[in-house]
């Protein structure tokens, strides 16, 4: 018998044993999850990162041990000897992995007691995110948790054996680089050797695997942490993974290739599921006018169509003074058997009034007409045009949005994915990845009043448009595409400009004098005059990837120690205040 602060050498993980070790003497390590005390016997379902198995402590064949068992609380970590057995056949547990069998202990030690946790430690118990996150050391505990995070690590472990396999090099570029800001804000590091200047934390390794592809390192790519300064929500973190990939001497659709091949490892690699390749691809024109979005999830229908020329001769002011000011009106249909309540479709002004609609209209299919308060403002022609554009029957019904065409496609498309979700539209078991492509290089931005690109600067043009950059800047093409699976962009990527006089005028496109180009990007701009090959690639957002393997909602789901949606660590603390002195050293003095 073993007892006290005897450690046992592990020889099996809790939740990889089964009938087939029945009868060996074995040593298990790990947390007690709970105890149960059935007259004299003890019961402890003692958990580690595999599973759980389930331990006997028999008074009469070892009083010892027992006793000690008799003062196991939750969470107490223990060493555990003895003999497996498979369990009587009316308490074996098929649920369980290891439900056949049982460890009769004859031996136990108590590595570590534990004060009583502030949660219970099992998946499907109601906890604030507060409190799960201020605790996140216990809460990896949790089986769910701990898989995401397992699954995170063979998603891993799969690209880097796909991406060696395929010739590529994984090169590690720097944390502490040069602030470029075009896009989001840098999260910014004070220097204590050059005082009043900052590192910036890389929102991408863009410019350094730019530069690896001019070294002639044809083939890079890293797994990748980076940084930006924004605003946040589910499916974003102030510090997040890439799985970043560059390539030289290459087309667009070599680089899809390839990555289609790394994705479909990896679904296959870590859940097993077949990707039908090779992937959908949908122009980033298609993609808006049928679906509203850059991302669109075609798991299912309800597509969006433009009415604009067939109600456009109506009596109904609303729409008329769209038109006046260059707006459209555009509908998707709701096909029988769903179907919205008044109360319903009252509320679903409050689904588009974040992407700026002022309202949603609607008409009901019936056997005449409409039931509808447009049936009043159109004509018969028109209420059956609209009819066959959407493919209505009796019992359907259509929405309309009437805006400008930014607006209207924006509040459909969230009105497509609202209802989708109200009328269970999206299979669960159904992974749909396709390609966007065919972005425009550069689009107005409201906020700057200037053109700035769609992706990133560094992006390249259409041949056939780059002649149309001084002439008419918002219809030149970029050579860019994203992936879409289910609706999630998870990756993003682009053939790269290789051509120093075509980078300097895409800056000067922007709104870059020569002086600020040189400031910023002057390095790149020297290192395209050195035969710089053509080259392009892409990044994947890995948290997302893996969100989407696992089924999580959030990406906090999937990463070890995630930060709030305000950005902060309820664990740590951090951000934190600094001290006076630590201010001084770096010649910062903080304003309030």
């Amino acid at each position: 018998m073993n007892s006290g602060r005897t450690v046992f050498a592990r020889t099996h993980y809790c939740g990889e044993v089964g009938k087939h070790e029945a009868g060996l003497q074995v040593s298990m390590l790990g947390w007690v999850q709970r105890r149960r005390d059935l007259g004299g016997l003890i019961f402890i379902d003692l958990r580690d990162r595999s599973g759980i198995c389930q331990v006997v402590f028999n008074p009469e064949a070892h009083p010892e041990v027992h006793a000690i068992a008799h003062t196991l609380k939750p969470e107490y970590c223990i060493a555990v000897m003895g003999e497996l057995a498979m369990r009587p056949e009316e308490m074996r547990n098929p649920s369980m992995p290891t439900g056949d069998v049982e460890l009769h202990a004859h031996g136990v030690s108590i590595l570590n007691e534990s004060d009583t946790p502030p949660f219970v430690v099992e998946d499907g118990v109601e906890v604030s995110d507060a409190l799960r996150l201020k605790y996140r050391y216990l809460d990896l505990r949790r089986p769910g948790l701990q898989r995401n995070i397992m699954l995170r690590h063979r998603a891993a472990a799969a690209s880097r054996r796909y991406m060696d396999d395929n010739g590529f090099i994984e090169v590690e570029t720097p944390v502490l680089t040069k602030s470029t800001p075009e896009g989001a804000r840098d999260y910014l590091v004070p220097s204590r050797v050059f005082p009043g200047e900052f590192y910036a934390l890389p929102q991408s390794p863009q410019l350094f695997k730019q530069l690896l592809m001019i070294s002639g390192f044809d083939r890079y790519y890293q797994i990748v942490k980076c940084f930006r300064d924004e605003d946040l929500r589910a499916d974003r973190q102030p510090e997040f993974t890439q799985i970043d990939i560059e390539m030289s001497f290459v087309q667009e659709a070599d680089i899809m290739e390839i990555t289609e091949g790394l994705i479909a490892t990896i679904f296959k690699e870590t859940i097993g599921v077949e990707m039908s390749r090779p992937f959908e691809r949908l122009s980033y024109n298609q993609a808006m006018a049928d679906y509203g979005c850059d991302r669109p999830d075609t798991r299912y229908e309800m597509l969006l169509k433009d009415v604009s020329d067939i109600v456009a001769g109506s009596d109904f002011k609303v729409f008329s003074a769209v038109f006046s000011d260059g707006g459209v009106v555009k509908a998707i249909p709701v096909k029988a058997p769903a179907s919205l309540s008044r109360k319903e479709l009252d509320g679903l002004g409050s689904v588009v009034a974040d992407y700026g609609a002022k309202g949603v209209l609607w008409a009901r299919v019936t056997e005449n007409s409409w039931n509808s308060s447009l049936s009043k403002f159109m004509s018969e022609e028109q209420i059956q045009a609209v009819n066959t554009r959407l493919g209505l029957s009796v019992g359907d019904m259509v929405l309309f949005i009437a805006d400008q065409e930014d607006v209207a496609n924006a509040s459909l498309a969230a009105l497509r994915h609202h209802l989708a979700m109200r009328f269970d539209m999206i299979p669960d078991d159904i992974y749909s990845a396709l390609w966007v492509t065919d972005f425009p290089l550069l689009e107005w931005s409201r906020e700057e009043q200037r053109l700035v690109s769609v992706h990133h600067p560094f992006t390249a043009p259409k041949p056939e448009d780059i002649n149309l950059l001084e002439s008419a800047p918002q219809k030149v093409r970029a050579q860019a595409y994203d992936m879409v699976i289910n609706g999630n962009e998870v990756g993003g990527g682009s053939i790269r400009i290789h051509n120093q006089d075509i980078q300097r005028k895409v800056f000067s496109t922007i709104g870059l004098t020569e002086t600020e180009a040189r400031r910023k990007f002057g390095f790149l701009l020297d290192a395209l005059k050195y035969g710089a090959p053509p080259h392009g690639g892409i990044a994947f957002g890995f948290d997302r990837l893996v969100m989407l393997l696992a089924g999580a909602s959030s990406l906090r789901d999937v990463i070890a120690f995630p930060k709030t949606q305000k950005a902060a660590c309820a664990m740590t603390d951090a951000p934190s205040a600094l001290d006076n002195a630590q201010l001084a050293e770096l010649g910062i003095k903080v304003i309030k």
